[in-house]
């Protein structure tokens, strides 16, 4: 399974050796993940940065009334942390768990930071992910401040099409914010529009 993971940051930090390979693997821990199996309740302090190899996670909050807001898919070859939780050992609000059996690859906070601090290439390629996820997060409080329902689905369908097709509706529904009958609403309508 890690062999996985060396082929990724490879793709993204070319320069790392062998040897440095190895310190990784050595700071790496491998779990396989069952369907539903929870990786962080809230409350609890966020342990681990996490790589899906494969299988897919969602990072959501439960409010006062059970519902649940969805704030984050992570599919194959993405990553998932609660930064504030992660960073500063403080209580989670967020709840993490497997949508699909999966497997990943998990870093303490401790090692994380070591390997960043032992090779140069990895505190690199660690900003630039930070700035990426930054980016994305600003784009998705955009789209949620400045457009309707329709615009954040056919953002969302055409974005994360792999997602679309492997999550139930209602958790579609949740991460746009928007209702299950008001999204059921906008398909119908989406596919009225495209036969006539």
């Amino acid at each position: 399974m890690f062999d996985d993971f060396a082929q990724y940051i490879r793709q993204y930090a070319p320069e790392i050796t062998d040897e440095q390979m190895q310190l990784i693997r050595s700071r790496s821990a491998l779990k396989k993940v069952r369907k539903r199996q929870v990786l962080l309740q809230e409350g609890e302090v966020c342990q681990y940065k996490i790589f899906v190899l494969r299988g897919l996670l969602r990072t959501y909050s439960v409010a006062a009334d059970g519902s649940e807001h969805i704030m984050k898919f992570t599919a194959e070859h993405e990553w998932m942390t609660d930064p504030d939780s992660y960073f500063n050992r403080t209580p989670s609000e967020l709840n993490m768990d497997a949508i699909e059996a999966s497997e990943v690859v998990l870093w303490t906070h401790d090692d994380y930071e070591s390997l960043r601090t032992a090779i140069p290439e990895v505190n690199t390629f660690s900003e630039k992910l930070i700035t990426k996820n930054i980016g994305d997060t600003q784009k998705r409080i955009l789209m949620n401040i400045s457009t309707n329902a329709e615009a954040k689905y056919q953002y969302f369908i055409n974005n994360h099409p792999g997602i679309f097709r492997r999550v139930p509706l209602h958790m579609v529904a949740s991460y746009l914010g928007v209702s299950r009958e008001t999204l059921t609403r906008i398909r119908q309508g989406q596919l009225v529009a495209t036969k006539g």
